[in-house]
């Protein structure tokens, strides 16, 4: 149960003046990253890297292209966040301690991602981002713990968490069903079909998991029912084609938006800040 800032937050310390700057500094370097992973800066485009292994027709649950202009929202919420959390006001606050540090390293291995992938360290990709989603959840545990002051906390930082866990969770199993088709593990004796919509179940149970655990946090479940629609979309339009695979992946969509809505509105404080 999140709690109310009832206490006073301890003085500001050196080390809090470090959290701050190293914050800033992580976003702009996750930012160069996202512009060296899109093919800038001589990065190899996404669909291009481990021969294909990550683009948009890969496997049966690879998003639409599209669906990754995601990135530029989480992008410029993790930015926005960056310079909030540096001013002076922040500085001491007990909810800030407690995730800035987390914030940080979910910085660093999205940055450590678009590394192994532009060095076509495929395999590695699936424990990166694996660590990634791991502390994201962490993040959004301890974001529970306290509500945000403001709609400018809610926004910044629980929106574009809940956007980053909700994205994630979708990449996460995009991401290691590449590399298990790339390995040779394309289907384990189930049928391509078969095997993909099994994948979406779970990632449709991860989405309820998560809207139960959190709450109804609605970004977490728009960013999951944004990239399964994409997964729908890419079956419909795209190659491999798959109306079963496309189905599934929308009622997928469905069930995570429903889960969140039900227990949303389910909570005493439905139409509170966003991210609370």
């Amino acid at each position: 149960m999140a709690q109310t800032r009832d206490h006073a937050d301890a003085p500001p310390t050196t080390s809090d003046l470090v959290r701050q700057a190293v914050v800033l500094i992580g976003s702009l370097v996750a930012i160069a990253g996202a512009f060296w992973g899109s093919g800038a800066f001589g990065g190899q485009e996404q669909d291009q890297v481990g021969d294909g292994a990550l683009a948009a027709d890969a496997t049966h649950v690879a998003p639409g292209s599209p669906a990754f202009s995601i990135w530029s929202v989480i992008y410029t919420g993790l930015l926005a966040y960056a310079i909030w959390q540096v001013l002076p006001a922040q500085r001491a606050d007990a909810r800030q301690r407690r995730t800035g540090w987390l914030v940080l390293l979910s910085m660093v291995l999205n940055a450590a991602w678009i590394t192994v992938v532009q060095l076509d360290l495929i395999e590695l990709s699936v424990v990166v981002i694996v660590a990634l989603l791991l502390t994201l959840v962490l993040l959004l545990l301890r974001l529970e713990e306290r509500r945000p002051a403001t709609a400018v906390e809610a926004v910044v930082l629980d929106g574009t968490a809940g956007l980053y866990l909700g994205w994630v969770s979708v990449a996460t199993v995009a991401n290691t069903a590449a590399v298990l088709a790339a390995a040779g593990f394309t289907e384990l004796g189930l049928g391509p079909e078969v095997w993909s919509v099994l994948v979406l179940a779970v990632a449709a149970l991860v989405g309820v998991g998560l809207a139960i655990r959190t709450r109804g946090r609605l970004a977490i479940g728009a960013a999951m029912a944004w990239g399964l629609s994409w997964i729908a979309i890419a079956r419909t339009i795209g190659a491999p084609e798959s109306t079963v695979v496309a189905l599934a992946a929308l009622v997928a969509a469905i069930v995570v938006v429903g889960a969140t809505v039900v227990t949303r509105l389910r909570r005493p404080d439905p139409f509170a800040l966003p991210g609370r």
